[in-house]
């Protein structure tokens, strides 16, 4: 989760591993119009070369972040995320579907990664948030979070879900890399999480113990982590922490709007606020929301909504900050001009998050393509790089900082892909204990 992050701890740059030709930065971008399709293959192309180029080289998995601008402090950079890593074998996945590499290189690549997980420091079947790359030891991510953090982990989860039923039926090699991210999966202990009670609980330390004391309760981001953790063939969770714990006993259903577009969930905000953006991707990289309803919401209608206040609230402009409008929209927790902030539109400091825009394609189409035109072909050089956009900028500051993050980057992959073909979906979708676990929470779905 972003919300946690600490802008002390900067991650330095070792450029590694094999480029990707076609993925060199422009020296100038296209100023003339570009097709659609060619821009989303580009966009998509050009942001998986951050888990490919960018991975650190022992584990294979992607670095919490790349500057580009030199400004950072040379240790910590062999720290690799765990959500942001599952972000990335979703984007591999893609990445070997359309040819930016071939099914050999995917192969070995998520091969590396399952093998450096499955030996790399875990508690009760579930990893930290940070791992240092070259050893696989548990990196400490701030006071008293040194250990398991389950809602990073199901992002993990997410994906290795994907990966098994994208590789069950193919070759030898690519049928072992399947049984070893079933295995992982499978290995989580959901149920330890609950800490005795109807809810599940972020993290657990064996120096700290419970001391974090941090309930997953919604709405926010961590919707996957109840969905996974009902649908464990081993350690299941049962419906009623799903009830009790995330949906508050009800108490999760919101009446409150803003302009007039009704929140539907309340949000981990103040009274009728709205949160970032990322609260409507990350769930739903593997969780397909088209038709996803259980007693409390329609979750298409969530994230339409929440992706709609965005553009409304950038056309309205309320802080009248330059350049905001139906072209550049987008709040999200990323990078900000004074370290590090989870932007919403009552949290505003002027900073846009194309990842905002770019990972709401599906929910918003027309906008978010507005958006991946402007930020190509009139920001150009300014925003666009060798890992695809840079993280966030501000047009009020003219503040462009070439710096990226993993948990960013990925999103705009899957979702692009979700979008145009709906692969990461109906990989995820098509599980069968995902299914199980979500009719087993009361959900319905085309898919179920």
């Amino acid at each position: 989760m972003k919300l946690k992050f600490n802008p002390k701890l900067i991650l330095g740059l070792i450029l590694i591993g094999t480029s990707i030709t076609a993925c060199k930065t422009p020296q100038t971008l296209q100023k003339t119009t570009v097709s659609d399709d060619s821009l989303m293959t580009l966009v998509q192309k050009q942001t998986f070369n951050y888990f490919w180029e960018g991975a650190e080289p022992n584990s294979g998995m992607a670095r919490e972040r790349i500057h580009l601008d030199g400004q950072y402090p040379l240790n910590d950079f062999n720290v690799v995320t765990v959500g942001g890593s599952g972000f990335g074998i979703m984007a591999t996945i893609v990445a070997a579907e359309r040819g930016f590499i071939s099914a050999d290189e995917a192969t070995k690549r998520f091969d590396r990664i399952v093998d450096f997980l499955a030996k790399a420091d875990r508690y009760h079947g579930a990893w930290s948030h940070w791992i240092d790359g070259p050893t696989g030891k548990s990196k400490v991510f701030g006071n008293q979070d040194d250990a398991a953090d389950i809602v990073e982990t199901a992002f993990m989860a997410q994906a290795l879900i994907c990966l098994r039923e994208y590789y069950q039926n193919g070759n030898d090699q690519q049928q072992q890399v399947a049984k070893k991210a079933d295995a992982l999966w499978k290995g989580i202990d959901w149920d330890f999480f609950r800490n005795g009670q109807d809810v599940l609980y972020w993290h657990w330390s064996p120096t700290h113990g419970w001391g974090m004391n941090h309930a997953i309760q919604g709405y926010d981001e961590c919707l996957i982590s109840y969905v996974l953790a009902a649908s464990s063939p081993t350690h299941p969770i049962p419906a009623s922490t799903y009830h009790k714990g995330w949906a508050r006993s009800g108490a999760i259903v919101s009446t409150g709007e803003k302009y007039g577009i009704p929140l539907i969930l309340k949000h981990n905000a103040p009274e009728n606020a709205v949160g970032p953006l990322f609260w409507s991707h990350y769930s739903y990289l593997g969780l397909n929301p088209k038709g996803l309803q259980d007693q409390y919401a329609d979750y298409w209608k969530v994230n339409v909504n929440h992706t709609k206040i965005n553009i409304e609230y950038a056309k309205q402009n309320p802080h009248q900050f330059k350049g905001y409008g139906e072209n550049s929209w987008g709040l999200t927790a990323s990078y900000s001009v004074k370290g590090y902030d989870a932007h919403h539109p009552d949290n505003d400091k002027g900073v846009i998050s194309p990842t905002a825009a770019l990972s709401s394609i599906p929910y918003a189409p027309e906008e978010s393509l507005k958006a991946m035109h402007y930020f190509y072909e009139q920001k150009g050089t300014e925003l666009f790089g060798k890992y695809g956009f840079y993280d966030a900028f501000s047009e009020t500051e003219n503040w462009y900082p070439q710096r990226y993050l993993a948990i960013d980057q990925g999103p705009i992959v899957v979702m692009i892909e979700n979008y145009r073909t709906g692969l990461i979906w109906n990989l995820f979708m098509q599980a069968p204990e995902i299914k199980a676990g979500l009719k087993n929470l009361g959900f319905k779905s085309p898919k179920l």
